[in-house]
C-alpha cells in the first residue's frame, strides 16, 4: 500500500459498499482512542499502534510541502510508551479536560490487511478555572493494520493541525 497522501485530497481506492462496511470499524476504533486519552489514562495510548508505527504531529503546510518536520514524531511503539510515561508522570501544567469532536472517518483503502482513513478532529480543552477553548483542529491521516480477528491497531497515525499559530502547551497525545 502507499505510503499516506497528506497533501491533498486523495481520490478513494475502494469500492463505496466496502468503504461503507469499514466505516463503523475505524470509527469505533477512533471513539475508543479519544476516550482513552479523555480519561486521562496516557500510560494506555500506546496500546492503539502496532509496534512498528510511526506518530506524528505537523502544521499543514508542512504537509502540503511534503516536509517530513513533526512537532512531536515517533517511528515505534516504543518511542510512544516513553513518551506517555514521562508525560503521566510528570505532569507540570495546570489541571484540564480535553474533549475530541470527531468528522466520520473517510475510508480511502482497504487491502492486504491495511485500511487507510481520514478524520477531522476538533480538540477542545477546559482548564479548571476558564473556559472551554479550541485547542486544536486538524486531520488524522491514518493506516491501520487490519485483521478481522484482532482490533485494528494504528501502523501509521499523521495528526495534521490546521494553524500554523498553536498553544505552547501541546504536549499530550491527539
Amino acid at each position: 500500500m502507499s505510503q499516506l497522501n497528506l497533501a491533498s485530497h486523495e481520490p478513494l481506492r475502494i469500492a463505496s459498499q466496502q468503504a461503507i462496511a469499514l466505516r463503523p470499524v475505524v470509527e469505533q476504533f477512533n471513539i475508543e482512542y479519544c476516550a482513552t486519552l479523555e480519561s486521562g489514562d496516557i500510560e494506555n495510548w500506546p496500546n492503539y499502534f502496532a509496534d512498528d508505527c510511526i506518530y506524528r504531529i505537523t502544521a499543514r503546510e508542512n504537509a502540503h510541502l511534503n516536509m517530513p518536520v513533526g512537532l512531536v514524531y515517533a517511528d515505534n511503539k516504543s518511542m510512544l510508551h516513553d513518551r506517555a510515561i514521562a508525560i503521566a508522570r510528570t505532569q507540570m501544567f495546570a489541571p484540564r479536560t480535553m474533549l475530541h469532536l470527531l468528522s466520520s472517518p473517510r475510508i480511502i483503502d482497504a487491502c492486504d490487511e491495511e485500511i487507510v482513513a481520514s478524520c477531522n478532529f476538533l480538540l477542545l480543552q477546559t482548564l479548571v478555572e476558564g473556559p472551554s477553548t479550541i485547542h486544536l483542529a486538524g486531520t488524522y491521516y491514518d493506516r491501520f493494520e487490519y485483521k478481522p480477528e484482532h482490533p485494528l491497531l494504528l501502523k501509521e497515525r499523521q495528526v495534521v493541525y490546521e494553524s500554523s499559530v498553536i498553544a505552547n502547551d501541546l504536549v499530550y497525545p491527539v
